[in-house]
């Protein structure tokens, strides 16, 4: 395997080019482009280049309808819905997010969910999203099932994601949080399939519901979700959120994020926001302060989203390795 060095810039217009190239409307390329450059900033490659072949593919085939026209209601002073119209998460998103913006500033607090959706990217992005805003955030969103209940086999709810973000007064984050409901990432489990690599224990179940390191047998079956019941729990209450409440598909009904069959997933996202001022006024900052120092401060303790956050600075400065099959690749759909 070659690589070569590009920088985000180029990573952020090779996105853009592919998915204009695919069928896509510039505004809706561009929203997912940023997507894509910024999760190589951070350093998260499931999210990144390697992510566009797929966008790319599903809006040729249909699954997402890449010029699709948002629709954005706020029904309530602090709710607002927005209809993705079975196109891309990220456009919708930022469509709704200056109202939801706006409601939380009035209200103190508001919420934004989107139906009619897809895959979001890193969620805990939208979370640093309201930290930059000056909100705490929290961000929840369903996918397609790969989780069966705990004694269960069939799968029911997807690794739904949730995400917190917390500013930090300066206009960033002091932390983001952003973890899913299964004990590793599915795509996790696809890479060492093709790779026929074995999975670690406690990742998986086959289809007949025992624990398995077979990544084929775990792709037929059922991912185990992180601290057993209490995991399954939290993906629940994503699910609740991002699908019932939001009006969305539920996870056990949606179409798959990979290959071009099922059609639109139709999943959903949800998006809460709070006005800190409006609550503890200028205490909140402090007592964030005085938290994040008492985790930072310990030996070999670290902050949740340090990790990204040293990503970044690094990746800035020296630029993004890609595979030189998978730039070939992405510049072809560009041309096509």
């Amino acid at each position: 395997m070659t690589n070569v060095t590009i920088s985000l810039e180029e990573v952020g217009a090779l996105a853009r080019a592919a998915l204009e190239g695919a069928g896509a409307t510039p505004g809706n390329a561009a929203s997912v482009a940023r997507s894509t450059m910024l999760a190589e900033r951070d350093g998260i490659r499931s999210h990144g280049l390697i992510y566009v072949p797929i966008y790319a593919e599903h809006v040729v085939c249909g699954k997402v309808d890449g010029a699709a026209a948002l629709e954005v209601e706020r029904t309530r002073t602090g709710a607002i819905r927005v209809d993705a119209r079975c196109g891309f998460a990220h456009p919708a998103i930022d469509a709704g997010w200056p109202t939801l913006r706006d409601a939380v500033r009035t209200n103190g607090v508001a919420a934004m969910t989107i139906h009619n959706s897809y895959n979001c990217g890193v969620l805990g992005h939208h979370a640093e999203r309201f930290a930059q805003d000056g909100m705490v955030g929290l961000c929840f969103t369903n996918a397609p099932a790969s989780i069966a209940p705990p004694g269960g086999r069939k799968p029911v709810i997807g690794t739904n994601p949730f995400a917190l973000g917390v500013p930090d007064g300066k206009g960033g984050a002091a932390i983001v949080i952003d973890q899913s409901a299964s004990a590793i990432a599915k795509s996790e489990i696809m890479l060492r399939a093709r790779h026929n690599e074995p999975l670690e224990p406690g990742w998986a179940l086959d289809a007949d519901g025992r624990e398995t390191t077979d990544a084929s047998l775990a792709l037929k079956g059922s991912m185990m979700p992180t601290g057993g019941y209490k995991g399954f729990g939290v993906g629940l209450l994503c699910e609740v959120l991002a699908a019932c409440l939001a009006g969305a598909v539920l996870a056990k009904d949606a179409s798959a994020f990979s290959g071009p069959a099922g059609g639109p997933p139709r999943t959903g996202q949800c998006f809460i926001g709070f006005d800190p001022q409006g609550f503890s006024g200028d205490g909140f900052g402090e007592r964030i302060a005085d938290l994040a120092a008492a985790i930072a401060a310990q030996d070999g303790a670290r902050l949740p989203g340090a990790r990204r956050k040293d990503n970044r600075a690094r990746i800035e400065k020296a630029g993004v390795s890609v595979d030189t099959a998978l730039l070939e690749k992405i510049r072809g759909l560009a041309s096509a």
